[in-house]
C-alpha cells in the first residue's frame, strides 16, 4: 500500500505547501497527512497560554487552528483525498524525518534559517535535505510557469526518474546540469522510455548548490539526488541544503537507495 503524502504544518506555515501536498496526494492516489510537530517546551506551556488556563482550551485552539485551516485548504484543492491530522511530540526535523520513512512524499515550506548565540543553523527544510528517508518536496520561490524541470546531475537514477516523471506531468522540457569536470552520463534508457520529452544538457563551471540556485531562476522545479548520512556524498548533501534555502522555485530532494 502506498504511504500518504505528509506535509508539515505550524502556526506560521504558508498554505502553499499544503496546497501542493494536496495536489501531489491526488496525483499519487493516496491520502494526505497534516503533521504538526510539538516540541517538549511548547507541549508543557505554549507561548501565549496563561498558566491559569487549566483546561488547556487556549492550547487546543493554538494547535487545532492551523491544522483545521490547512485541512480546509487541502479539501478545496483535492476534495476526493482523505485527510488526517497528527500532532507529534518532537523537534520538526526529527518528527518529519520519522514520518518520511513511510510517506510517498514529504512536503514542507521554506522557513528561514534560525540560530542560537549568533550561530545560524539550517532551516527545517535544510535539515531535512540531509535527513529525509523518502522524497522531499520543498515549496519556495516563484516557479517559472513555462520553465523546464532542472535535474542537478544524473548520477542518481532515482532523481532522474523523478525528474522525467515531473517533466511529463508538467508538459515541459528537462534540463540536465552537469559539472564541466566530469563527462556526462547518458540517460539513454529513460530517453527511450520517454521519447516525447525534450532533454537538454548544460555544463556548469562547478557542480554546486549555487550553480543549481542560478538555474532555478527560470525553472518550474529543481530535482537533486542525495545519499543521506554518507561522508562520500557530502558535496551532494551540501548542494541540496543550499538549494532548499535559496532556490527561486520548488526543490525536490530524492534520497538514493543504498547500494
Amino acid at each position: 500500500m502506498r504511504g500518504p503524502v505528509v506535509v508539515g504544518v505550524d502556526s506560521s506555515s504558508s498554505l502553499a505547501a499544503v496546497e501542493a501536498a494536496a495536489r501531489e496526494a491526488e496525483r499519487l492516489g493516496t491520502g494526505l497527512r497534516l503533521a504538526h510537530a510539538l516540541t517538549w517546551s511548547s507541549a508543557h506551556l505554549p507561548p501565549g497560554v496563561p498558566p491559569w488556563d487549566r483546561d488547556g482550551a487556549a492550547a487546543r485552539v493554538r494547535l487545532t487552528g492551523p491544522l483545521n485551516e490547512a485541512e480546509r485548504a487541502a479539501r478545496r484543492i483535492a476534495p476526493g483525498v482523505a485527510v488526517t491530522q497528527d500532532v507529534l511530540i518532537g523537534e520538526p526535523p526529527a518528527v518529519l524525518e520519522s514520518q518520511s520513512r513511510t510517506a510517498s512524499l514529504t512536503v514542507v515550506g521554506s522557513g528561514p534559517a534560525d540560530g542560537v548565540g549568533g550561530r545560524l543553523r539550517p532551516s527545517v527544510a535544510g535539515q531535512l535535505a540531509a535527513r529525509s528517508r523518502g522524497p522531499l518536496l520543498v515549496i519556495r520561490g516563484r516557479p517559472g510557469p513555462d520553465g523546464p524541470v532542472v535535474l542537478g546531475d544524473d548520477l542518481s537514477r532515482e532523481a532522474a526518474e523523478f525528474a522525467f516523471s515531473e517533466a511529463i506531468r508538467r508538459g515541459t522540457d528537462l534540463v540536465v546540469l552537469h559539472p564541466r569536470t566530469r563527462a556526462a552520463r547518458p540517460l539513454s534508457a529513460l530517453r527511450k522510455k520517454h521519447p516525447d520529452i525534450v532533454v537538454r544538457e548544460r555544463r556548469a563551471d562547478s557542480w554546486t548548490g549555487h550553480a543549481l540556485v542560478e538555474a532555478s531562476g527560470t525553472a518550474q522545479l529543481v530535482v537533486i539526488g542525495a545519499r543521506q548520512h554518507r561522508i562520500a556524498d557530502t558535496l551532494r548533501v551540501s548542494a541540496a541544503r543550499i538549494l532548499v534555502d535559496h532556490a527561486h522555485c520548488p526543490v525536490a530532494v530524492i534520497p538514493l537507495r543504498k547500494a
